[in-house]
């Protein structure tokens, strides 16, 4: 019979499992996050710099400052698009 005691000790410990499980996930989808936004700066960065600093030296110039503030603008929009059209399709496909 203490089989059986075990047994159902593990089912009414089942909501701290679910609740474990869930602080897993969300714990998981920040350490992704973050892993997709340092990629995302980091490809802005070799992106943007290869683009607009021509000549490097000890600063940039206002005309390379620019180019990078720009550069970054449209880098961003259009990761952002892309993001979006990329959920869309998910939840779309998802709905079916």
């Amino acid at each position: 019979m203490s089989g059986l005691g075990n047994f159902n000790l593990n089912l009414s410990g089942s909501g701290d499992l679910s609740a474990k499980k869930e602080e897993v996930k969300n714990q998981v989808r920040k350490e992704l996050a973050m892993a997709n936004a340092q990629e995302l700066i980091n490809n802005i960065n070799k992106h943007c710099f290869k683009m607009c600093v021509t000549n490097p030296g000890a600063s940039l110039s206002s005309s390379d400052e620019g180019c990078i503030s720009r550069c970054m603008d449209k880098y961003l929009a259009s990761w952002d698009a892309v993001s979006r059209a990329y959920v869309a399709r998910i939840q779309k496909e998802g709905a079916h």
